[in-house]
């Protein structure tokens, strides 16, 4: 078996929705990486705001989804505030998905 790759770790994550504005990480531009070494998958990640009363929810969700994702045997998710979240980082796909586009 291959190890994951970034694709397959990004179609995990996908499955973690913000319940505040409806729409997956991924496409909100939370993730900031995702990679995979030697089974360990290490996501950076950050959050709407540093007071999101969703953080615990999000990251538990992330490392749980990661888990399942064949190849990885431990999930390491890192929140960081570097850059900041800004609407733009939004993808094409998560902008016409919350009538943005």
């Amino acid at each position: 078996m291959n190890p994951p790759d970034e694709a397959a770790l990004l179609d995990a994550l996908r499955a973690i929705v913000d319940p505040e504005i409806g729409l997956n990480i991924v496409d909100l531009g939370l993730v900031y990486s995702a990679e995979v070494d030697n089974g360990i998958a290490r996501v950076k990640m950050t959050l709407t705001t540093r007071g999101c009363p969703m953080h615990d929810s999000l990251v538990q969700g992330a490392r749980a989804v990661l888990l399942e994702v064949p190849g990885v045997t431990e999930a390491d998710v890192e929140v960081v505030w570097d850059p900041p979240w800004h609407p733009s980082m939004i993808t094409e796909a998560g902008r016409a998905a919350v009538g943005l586009a």
